[in-house]
């Protein structure tokens, strides 16, 4: 069933505060409301349900203005609604007319709502963005068919991994597991494995290898019989195959692994699906997430800085192997063909498309270069500290939503945090502009004119 929509009707209420009463018509939170196209989102948003009967989903402002909030501001899911009950204009921003004092929604209906939708309409969320910022004159469309490309590492809210805290969290969760089946162990090992695991991280930290390895060959051992003692029982209830499946195989994945072997690892057992990536950082060898791929304007808007294009690469593909898919993307997201590319010198022998190929710049080639192009690689710099700003303020630099699916959503959700920040403050400006503008005017029109 399609959501029911909210439409202002303007009426009064004698027991309830309508918000265009208590709150500053001309605060940025609410200018910026009124300048979202809210009918274009709930069109692509509602074109994921049907007609059929069945319980009306939550508006589509609401949970779209929920999910630009909560990047906006950094917050969780449970600040954001104790905040939402306490703010009027989070209230007026997601569409209601009087101030509620209780939530309308629940706090999973956030994280449903986001897995529903997905990336490819959440990108829908990224357009509407740019689209603010061309109306609102933050921008000019011939500002992003010149970008800047980049890639960082969206890491993952995992704890660092070693392999001693990955095979005892490993029988851990086996252990676990088959005490809520009612699958009786000969041994759980949970005494033993702890003092085992403690063991080896005194012997490592005081660089006593040789007697750290031998803890870690015991929690090895201890691992693996746990892991034939579930099997010879899974024998007998052919029930339960299903549900140790998938923590069987990740346990014997834990265990089988070694430090330098080459394909995929395990790094973590809830999020399996993170990878190991080097950047080349002197201060962080490596980071634990998934690859993300940043597109800004070459040149500097009048509304700052915006993200143009945001997305997640799984895999820890090669820098110059992911311009195939991200300049084929960028295209989609902006609605027109970028014209210039630069990218640092990580992108050297890319696969770009046929068409773009000699569109993009590889810092430190020497063939073919204007004294345009000179100037364009001084400005490659500038996607750093946009990337920063969406490590830092709007959740990209520890992603807590789960799998592949929400690495992506999460990437997509932090660019646009990060460009209605820079509209809140656009609209603010010129907020100010225009005041101090009639201020002067009147001022002009006070003073006694000359005879």
């Amino acid at each position: 069933m399609r959501p029911k929509e909210r439409r202002e009707i303007g009426q009064t209420d004698l027991f309830r505060a309508r918000l265009d009463q208590i709150i500053n018509p001309t605060h940025a939170l609410v200018k910026l409301a009124r300048t979202i196209d809210w009918r274009f989102l709930e069109e692509r948003f509602g074109a994921v349900y049907d007609d059929n009967p069945g319980r009306p989903p939550l508006p589509t402002r609401l949970m779209a203005g929920l999910a630009i909030l909560k990047h906006l501001h950094d917050l969780s899911d449970e600040v954001l609604c104790e905040r939402w009950i306490e703010n009027p204009y989070y209230q007026l921003f997601c569409g209601e007319e009087f101030f509620q004092h209780q939530l309308p929604f629940d706090r999973s209906s956030m994280t449903r709502w986001r897995q529903r939708m997905g990336e490819e309409r959440l990108i829908t969320l990224l357009q509407e963005s740019l689209a603010v910022a061309t109306r609102s004159g933050a921008a000019k469309p011939a500002d992003f068919r010149q970008v800047i490309i980049d890639t960082t590492v969206q890491e993952k809210a995992v704890t660092f991994p070693t392999d001693a805290k990955l095979m005892h969290r490993a029988r851990e969760r086996l252990v676990r597991l088959a005490a809520a089946k009612g699958v009786r162990l000969r041994q759980s090992y949970a005494r033993v494995g702890k003092i085992a695991l403690i063991q080896h991280q005194r012997y490592a930290h005081a660089k006593q290898f040789k007697r750290a390895n031998k803890a870690l060959r015991r929690l090895r051992t201890m691992l693996g019989r746990v892991i034939r003692d579930i099997t010879r029982k899974l024998a007998h209830r052919p029930d339960l195959a299903e549900a140790f499946a998938l923590p069987l195989s990740l346990a014997r994945r834990v265990r089988d692994q070694r430090q330098r072997q080459r394909g995929r690892k395990v790094y973590s057992l809830h999020a399996p699906e993170v990878e190991c990536i080097g950047k080349g950082k002197a201060h962080k060898p490596y980071e634990f997430g998934v690859k993300v791929s940043v597109a800004t304007p070459l040149h500097r808007c009048k509304g700052g800085q915006f993200v143009a294009h945001v997305k997640a690469l799984p895999g820890n593909p090669y820098d110059g192997h992911t311009l195939a898919t991200v300049i084929p993307d960028l295209e989609q997201t902006i609605g027109a063909e970028v014209e210039r590319i630069v990218t640092d010198a990580g992108y050297r022998g890319h696969h770009a498309p046929k068409e773009k190929r000699f569109q993009v710049y590889v810092a430190g080639q020497k063939r073919g270069l204007s004294p345009a192009i000179k100037r364009a690689f001084r400005r490659r710099s500038a996607v750093e500290p946009v990337i920063g700003h969406l490590k830092n303020e709007h959740r990209l630099g520890r992603n807590h939503l789960t799998g592949s699916a929400g690495d992506a959503i999460n990437a997509v959700l932090a660019a646009v945090g990060y460009n209605f920040r820079l509209l809140l403050r656009w609209l603010a400006l010129l907020c100010a502009w225009i005041l101090a503008a009639l201020t002067r005017a009147l001022a002009c029109s006070l003073l006694p004119q000359r005879t």
